[in-house]
């Protein structure tokens, strides 16, 4: 034989593999997340990613639930909090963080479906907290009100971030299929039939996606600060 077949390599003299730590498994998973989306972040995907196996990741993250919790707290990092301390009315100020955390959400299509049933703990979503009920304090909004009113604000911009944003393959309840379909079904609602829904049939389908947004935001808002807790 005339060649020589290359030598297998030692152990040794591979590189050593970085140490898992949560931190870099929320990194890499993030990483994932914005280069093939979020139905791809799987802990078994997320493990060949980096090199492991699907059972050493579990010492660090308890399910993929906890993993996609990790992971929205991580973006939520990207929230503008800089209205807090700005000057202006605090209404307007309290809907400028709520629209940032919407914007956040419709970055990353499929994160707002994950958000509606996962519960972040992280500090960044923590410090969204602190930011809407300091806003909401500065409008005088009594704490037992603010402190259920956050969580009415925050399921109300989450439910519409989900509505609005595409899913994985730009299919969502916004496609102008879906739309069309919906419109034909209100114009087509026979006379008499739905007196109430035919006399709005047109202010239904209405407004801009932002200006029904920030309308829901203004309702919340107000009737937060005006109605007290049972």
């Amino acid at each position: 034989m005339t060649g020589h077949s290359a030598a297998p390599r030692s152990r040794r003299e591979r590189p050593a593999k970085p140490a898992l730590t949560r931190d870099g498994i929320v990194t890499t998973a993030v990483e994932l997340l914005r280069a093939e989306g979020l139905r791809r972040v799987t802990m078994r995907r997320l493990a060949q990613e980096l090199d492991t196996g699907p059972a050493s990741l579990y010492v660090y993250v308890r399910d993929a639930a906890e993993l996609h919790a990790a992971i929205l707290d991580r973006l939520l990092g990207a929230v503008d909090l800089g209205p807090v301390h700005a000057a202006g009315d605090w209404r307007e100020r309290l809907e400028a963080v709520l629209t940032s955390y919407l914007n956040v959400l419709f970055t990353y299509p499929g994160l707002a479906q994950s958000a509606l049933v996962t519960r972040p703990h992280g500090e960044h979503y923590l410090n969204l907290i602190e930011a809407l009920l300091a806003l909401l304090d500065e409008g005088g909004v009594p704490s037992g009100q603010a402190a259920w009113g956050v969580d009415a604000l925050l399921q109300y911009a989450t439910a519409t971030a989900a509505e609005h944003a595409p899913g994985a393959e730009g299919e969502g309840a916004d496609s102008e299929e879906q739309w069309n379909a919906l419109r034909a079904a209100v114009h087509g609602v026979p006379p008499g039939t739905r007196p109430h829904l035919t006399a709005v049939t047109d202010d239904l389908l209405t407004g801009s996606p932002e200006s029904r947004i920030a309308w829901g935001f203004h309702v919340l808002i107000n009737g937060i600060a005006n109605t007290p807790r049972p």
